[in-house]
C-alpha cells in the first residue's frame, strides 16, 4: 500500500506548507514528516489495516478551532494506493478519500 495526502488552506487558497503530519498504525507512529511546497506528503507505506493520519493544525493556523484533525481509516486492499486530502481553515476541515 501507497499512501498520500495533499492538505490545502482553505482561507488563502494555497497549499499547507510546512504542516507537521503523522501517520499511526496500532498506536505507534509509522512515519511522519512536513508538507513540501505544494502541501503535499507521498511515499509512505503503511501496509493494510486501521491507520490514524494525524495533521498538526495548531501549530500551523495561528488561531484555530481545531488544534489537530484525525482522520482514521481503513485499507483493505494493500495494493491500492490511498490518498486523504485535507482542505483546512481555523474553524473548519473537510477530508474525502482521493485517488
Amino acid at each position: 500500500m501507497s499512501f498520500s495526502t495533499h492538505v490545502l488552506n482553505a482561507v488563502t487558497g494555497l497549499p499547507a506548507a510546512g504542516l507537521h503530519v503523522r501517520l499511526e498504525h496500532d498506536g505507534r507512529v509509522v512515519a511522519e514528516g512536513r508538507t513540501d511546497d505544494d502541501g503535499r506528503i507521498k511515499g509512505w507505506h503503511p501496509g493494510a489495516g486501521v491507520h490514524r493520519v494525524v495533521f498538526d493544525t495548531g501549530s500551523y493556523l495561528a488561531d484555530t478551532f481545531y488544534p489537530e484533525v484525525v482522520v482514521t481509516f481503513t485499507v483493505t486492499d494493500p495494493s491500492r494506493h490511498h490518498h486523504v486530502p485535507l482542505l483546512l481553515s481555523p474553524y473548519a476541515y473537510s477530508t474525502y478519500r482521493g485517488s
